[in-house]
């Protein structure tokens, strides 16, 4: 009898926890704190906001040897605001749609339970509202009112990488759009806003910014292709494979450096950036040899401050 109990106890366990990831119970976990929204906001990310804007600041300073420190302040607080809404769009979209409950990285606001999905869309809301704001100082500053339009898109862009009926984060589209918004839209803007000119340097500068980006998707969704395959969410990892994704990866955060190579025949200073490397071959080498998901959140911090190192390289290249 007792035997037979455990046996229904186990089956009625199984039918808990399985099928659907939306209908899976949520595991209390204590309390949020101050921390949790911190860790919701994504921090590892923000090397990505700020990259392209030190990367389209010295494209600038090209073709106008001033620094136009608030613009490009101003600009820094358009993208880190930008990143910061659509981390917590991500959580509100993915959370109501139960493709987080089963996730590798830290848990996400709404999908533990401890958040009201509508406060967390509240926060995205906010922050998405207070990078508008930024960007429309800079297009009274500059009188650029065409690119309002640019922001607009930029603000929709964030919230349909996860959000509305057909997201097309959920549909191998993200890495496209990663490399035009934090890529192109993302260096070109900074650079026309402070100099209204676009040399070559902006345009290369804004594929190694672009290809960073998609390289730190891929190790994020290189991490989360086996849950991510079971909820239903069609990344481009997860129609391509593991193999294939390690390769592109690879091809992406070896790009910039090349581009690093080419700028380094007119501006010796730019060899510099190869220094990076140190950071990135370990990346590349987790990123192939990984066993457990976890491990790759290494590959991501490590790939996503790599940004950072050879934007701040680049500039001194440029702008010295």
């Amino acid at each position: 009898m007792a035997s037979r109990t455990k046996k229904k106890r186990s089956r009625s366990a199984s039918r808990r926890t399985s099928g659907n990831p939306a209908k899976r119970p949520v595991v209390e976990a204590g309390p949020v704190v101050l921390a949790d929204w911190i860790g919701a906001a994504r921090l590892r990310t923000l090397p990505l906001a700020v990259a392209p804007v030190i990367l389209g600041t010295a494209a600038a300073q090209v073709t106008d040897r001033s620094l136009h420190w608030v613009l490009a302040l101003a600009c820094l607080a358009v993208a880190v605001l930008l990143q910061v809404g659509v981390n917590f769009a991500n959580d509100y979209s993915d959370g109501i749609r139960g493709t987080d409950r089963h996730r590798v990285g830290p848990a996400r606001l709404t999908a533990s339970g401890r958040v009201p999905a509508k406060r967390v869309l509240i926060t995205a809301l906010v922050f998405f509202a207070l990078a508008a704001v930024a960007g429309l100082a800079i297009v009274i500053r500059t009188q650029q009112w065409w690119m309002l339009i640019v922001g607009a898109a930029c603000i929709v862009a964030a919230w349909f990488y996860t959000g509305g009926k057909r997201p097309y984060g959920y549909n191998a589209m993200g890495e496209l759009f990663v490399f035009v918004f934090f890529g192109l839209v993302a260096v070109l803007g900074t650079t026309w806003v402070q100099s209204f000119a676009l040399p070559v340097e902006a345009w290369l500068a804004a594929v190694a910014a672009g290809l960073f980006a998609c390289a730190v998707l891929l190790a994020n969704n290189l991490r989360d292709i086996d849950e991510d395959r079971a909820a239903g969410k069609r990344t481009l990892t997860v129609l391509i494979g593991k193999r294939a994704t390690q390769v592109v990866y690879t091809l992406f955060v070896i790009v910039p450096f090349l581009i690093a190579a080419f700028f380094a025949l007119l501006y010796p200073v730019a060899w510099l950036s190869l220094l990076v490397l140190l950071a990135i071959i370990p990346a590349v080498l987790i990123v192939w040899t990984y066993r457990t998901p976890r491990e790759l959140i290494i590959a991501l911090s490590l790939t996503s401050l790599s940004s950072v190192g050879y934007a701040a390289l680049m500039y001194w290249a440029l702008a010295a």
